[in-house]
C-alpha cells in the first residue's frame, strides 16, 4: 500500500460521507493562504471527532491546539445550543485566523479561543474552578502531552472522553530507543494512561491523507 492509495481512499470517504461545507472549506483555504502548517485533521477525521462528541452528548468541550480552527468547527457543531467549547492556542496569528474562521461559521457564541501557552491556560482554568469538560481533544505539541493529560484530568469528571491525536508518529512510538522529544512525550503520555486505574484507554493506528498515524481514546471512570 502507498500514500497515494491511502489518500485516494480518504478522498473517496470524504466525497461520499462529508459533503462540501462553505465554512470548513473556507477554513482550509484561509489556513493554506496564511501558510499554516498542513497538520489539521482530514475531513473524514473531523467528522469522526464530531460524531464522538455527539455520541458522548458533550455540552462542554476543551480543545488543546486550535491552529486555524478546522477541528474546532467540527467539534463545536456537535454542541447543543447552550454548549461551550474552549480552545487553547499559543500562536497569536493562528488564534486570530481561527477566530475569523469560527465567526464565519457562525460559532462565535459557543467557541472561546484562549491565547497563551496551553500549560498556563489549563492551570488558569483549574484555578478558576472551571466547570468540568465532557470531551477533551489534545492536539498540540506532543512533548507536553503528559502535562496536558495531568492538567486535563483536573478539568474532567466521570464519563469525560479524552482524545489524543497523532500518537503513532509513523510507528516511532513503538521504538523505545527513539529520542525525538515528541515521541518521548507520547510514550510518557501512554505510561500515565496505563498507570492510572481511573482511566480506560485504547489506541488505534490510522492511514490516510495524513499518512501513518493514529489516536488514543480514554474514558475517565472515577
Amino acid at each position: 500500500m502507498s500514500q497515494e492509495q491511502w489518500s485516494t481512499v480518504d478522498e473517496y470517504f470524504s466525497r461520499q460521507l462529508v459533503p462540501s461545507d462553505p465554512a470548513l472549506d473556507a477554513t482550509l483555504v484561509s489556513s493554506a493562504e496564511a501558510d499554516l502548517p498542513s497538520i489539521n485533521v482530514a475531513p473524514n477525521q473531523g467528522k469522526f471527532l464530531h460524531l464522538l462528541a455527539k455520541i458522548r452528548g458533550a455540552r462542554r468541550i476543551l480543545e488543546i491546539g486550535t491552529l486555524g480552527g478546522y477541528s474546532t468547527i467540527w467539534l463545536a457543531r456537535a454542541l447543543p445550543s447552550d454548549g461551550a467549547l474552549i480552545s487553547l492556542e499559543s500562536n497569536a496569528a493562528y488564534a486570530n485566523l481561527a477566530r475569523k474562521n469560527i465567526e464565519f461559521a457562525g460559532l462565535s457564541n459557543v467557541v472561546s479561543i484562549v491565547l497563551g501557552t496551553a500549560f498556563q491556560s489549563l492551570e488558569r482554568l483549574i484555578e478558576e474552578k472551571a466547570e468540568p469538560f465532557d470531551l477533551v481533544f489534545i492536539d498540540a505539541d506532543k512533548e507536553s502531552n503528559p502535562d496536558y493529560l495531568r492538567l486535563s484530568l483536573q478539568l474532567s469528571r466521570p464519563g469525560t472522553v479524552i482524545i489524543g491525536d497523532n500518537v503513532v508518529r509513523k510507528g516511532k512510538v513503538a521504538d523505545v530507543g527513539n529520542s525525538d522529544p515528541d515521541v518521548i512525550g507520547v510514550r510518557r503520555y501512554f505510561d500515565l494512561l496505563a498507570a492510572n486505574p481511573q482511566l480506560s484507554t485504547t489506541a488505534i493506528q490510522t492511514v490516510g491523507s495524513k499518512g501513518w498515524d493514529g489516536f488514543s481514546i480514554t474514558v475517565v471512570s472515577a
